[in-house]
């Protein structure tokens, strides 16, 4: 047993039996190296790392390996889940170094932090091009010990490189009809017309890109727009990266197609895509879309959500086969002989040809991932989900066949060895959570997810925030982790929370938003309106982090940028409000030229431009005219709703009811429409295009 026991990362407790020597990130783990005069070895990665548990397979479990380096090295492992900001100051100098990154990420560290040789997976032997990992240990230990000064000039280069770089944050305000076009027009440029999405292989659900495709439809009208947004939807909805079986996404898909996923489940994706396709069911009212919203919510529920009451992480891509090996996609794909055991001769046929399992297989050694080719039939879903997740029998003959079929598939798909749960609970990922469970409950008349949202903001009320709001980044079985939040558990959970307020009439999680967005402001802003992705208090590294692109989830800028928003709008508070807009000012740099990277800075960038609206309603939440007010397309509005004159949402203040009825009121660019009772008239108010 290493150093690693008794820490909460799950990742870092896979590795706390190896005989190597780990430490976990620490000033004591620096200090050692400096006395013993050796260089440090960062390994990164994460939990549902496909290629973290070949290496550490290959290699940290390999004794000879391992003895390596417990002699030349001080090793040091890191979650990246859990130390984003460590992750990302390195990933920076790697991909600086060598053009491209990835996990696990290898580094080489003097003993003051400064990196000065690069890598990501290496194999046992060499091959493909790459060299073997005991080559690599070998020639660090040759390079350290006869050329140390070597060493230190080009650790001392890559320092300075890393400090000389500025970030253009555009520092001119936020963008306009004329940048978001431009953005808007980047994307038509690099959409897939045939099969959804943008780019080519590995594609990655685009959910912060549709999200701003969606709003831009709402607020201008623009067809093409909500066409990109539905057709993607579609595609993805029958692809293999969407479990056809049980609900939710995986990372994302290795061929163009969606067909082939890497079949690792991340909260953050099915959290954002559920989001996403509740916002596509509101624009269109597409059954499809409900359906799999209303499908990954419930996977979300059932797979990842813990005894504590919060989201779990991810689940692993790789589980046993029937032979015992541990490989990617066991749980998940299908052989016709394996249809032909569970359904019998004449249902695996129809099972076959629905779901596209073919006898050659569209996986590896004749196995299919489950999809719904165009000719399933099944283009509107199954007419929505019970709590399980599952299928409800509706439509016609085949609808109904294939709901049973899924049934007993799903059934004995039970029976086998499940993927490893990362158990951990991420503040950022459970704020994206919140937000998508809370409303799509609301949209679709489910208030067990509405409380399934609430218990997770619960939990990060009562484990996350501390007693003056600081963030804790993690935390597992109930325990709070010992690393700060970074800014996008601020942006993300502050959203989530507006959304909760927003569904429940519930101020209290108004006001927990406004803690905590107090803070971004106080410690995470610079000079012009840019954010940092760490406190100004936080741990100090050779470089402080600050990414504003949107990746796999909203960039800490970005979220932040939309919750204070969003917060403003809710209070009139302006020094919110200026903070959003002097944080956007990078959408405005970088979104017409790499629009894909920064959807979630043109989401918010379009609530901006549409106010955003700010909606009262005064009355019991839950009635209809609340329900509409959620229902309303307009980009990024706000609602708040209960009784006129409570003091939990400054919105409601003045706003008694007309006629003793419940009343709506929207407002916004400082302007308020007459107030009405009318649902349908307050329908017409928030439709978005004007």
């Amino acid at each position: 047993m290493n150093r690693l026991a008794g820490v909460t990362s799950p990742y870092l407790l896979q590795h706390a039996d190896n005989p190597v020597d780990w430490w976990p990130w620490s000033p004591e783990a620096f200090e050692e190296a400096r006395r013993r005069d050796v260089p440090v070895l960062l390994s990164v990665g994460y939990s549902s790392c496909h290629w973290c548990h070949v290496m550490a397979h290959e290699s940290f479990e390999d004794e000879a390996t391992a003895a390596y380096m417990n002699e030349h090295f001080v090793s040091v492992k890191v979650d990246r889940e859990e130390r984003p900001d460590v992750d990302a100051v390195y990933m920076e100098a790697v991909q600086a170094a060598t053009g491209q990154g990835g996990w696990p990420m290898t580094v080489f560290l003097t003993a003051d932090a400064e990196p000065f040789y690069f890598g990501t997976y290496f194999p046992p032997e060499s091959r493909h091009g790459m060299p073997a990992f005991r080559q690599v240990l070998e020639g660090v230990t040759a390079a350290w010990t006869g050329r140390r000064d070597e060493v230190g000039e080009v650790a001392g280069r890559i320092v300075r490189d890393l400090s000389e770089r500025s970030l253009a944050h555009g520092g001119d305000g936020p963008p306009g009809e004329a940048e978001l076009a431009q953005a808007l027009l980047g994307l038509t440029r690099d959409y897939d017309e045939k099969r959804g999405g943008f780019g080519g292989a590995p594609k990655f659900p685009p959910s912060m890109a549709l999200e701003f495709l969606l709003r831009h439809h709402a607020r201008t009208g623009a067809d093409g727009a909500l066409q990109m947004a539905a057709d993607t939807c579609e595609a993805m909805a029958r692809g293999g990266i969407y479990d056809q079986l049980g609900g939710g996404f995986a990372r994302y898909s290795v061929d163009r197609d969606w067909v082939v996923p890497h079949f690792e489940k991340m909260l953050y994706d099915n959290a954002l895509l559920c989001r996403v396709y509740a916002h596509l069911w509101r624009s269109t009212g597409s059954e499809l879309a409900r359906r799999v919203a209303l499908e990954t919510a419930y996977f979300m529920v059932r797979e990842l959500r813990t005894p504590e009451g919060g989201f779990a992480s991810a689940l692993d891509a790789d589980s046993e086969d029937a032979a015992g090996r541990h490989v990617e996609g066991a749980y998940y794909v299908w052989t016709p002989a394996q249809l032909r055991e569970v359904l019998g001769e004449e249902d695996a046929a129809f099972a076959a040809a629905y779901f596209g399992v073919t006898e050659e297989g569209t996986f590896e050694e004749g196995s299919s991932v489950l999809q719904l080719p165009g000719g399933s039939g099944e283009s509107g879903g199954t007419g929505g989900t019970g709590e399980s997740g599952g299928p409800r029998r509706s439509g016609g003959p085949d609808a109904l066949r294939a709901a049973g079929v899924r049934e007993r598939l799903l059934a004995a798909r039970e029976a086998r060895p499940r993927p490893g749960r990362d158990d951990k609970i991420v503040a950022a990922w459970n704020g994206l959570a919140i937000a998508a469970l809370a409303e799509t409950g609301a949209y679709f008349d489910r208030p067990d997810l509405v409380e399934r949202a609430t218990e997770a903001a619960d939990l990060l009320v009562r484990v996350h925030m501390g007693p003056v709001a600081r963030l804790v980044r993690t935390s597992k079985d109930g325990r709070a982790g010992e690393h700060a939040g970074v800014l996008e558990d601020y942006g993300d959970v502050a959203e989530g929370f507006l959304a909760l307020a927003a569904v429940t009439g519930e101020g209290a999680w108004l006001e927990f938003a406004g803690f905590l967005l107090d803070i971004v402001l106080q410690h995470f802003r610079g000079e012009g309106g840019q954010l940092y992705d760490t406190a100004d208090d936080a741990e100090q590294l050779i470089r402080r982090p600050q990414d504003p692109t949107d990746s796999a989830t909203p960039a800490g800028w970005t979220a932040a940028a939309g919750a204070l928003l969003s917060y403003a709008a809710h209070t009139g508070s302006e020094p919110h409000r200026t903070a959003a807009e002097e944080a956007l000012g990078v959408v405005k740099a970088l979104g017409p030229r790499a629009p894909r990277f920064i959807g979630w800075g043109l989401a918010v960038a379009e609530a901006l431009l549409d106010g955003p609206r700010e909606v009262a309603v005064a009355g019991p939440a839950g009635g209809e005219l609340h329900r509409t007010a959620l229902l309303g397309r307009a980009p990024g509005a706000v609602v708040a709703a209960g009784e006129p004159g409570g003091a939990e949402f400054p919105l409601l203040a003045d706003r008694p009811l007309v006629d003793g009825a419940p009343t709506a009121y929207v407002c916004r660019h400082f302007v308020c429409e007459a107030p009405t009772t009318d649902p349908e008239a307050l329908a017409r108010a928030l439709g978005g295009a004007v």
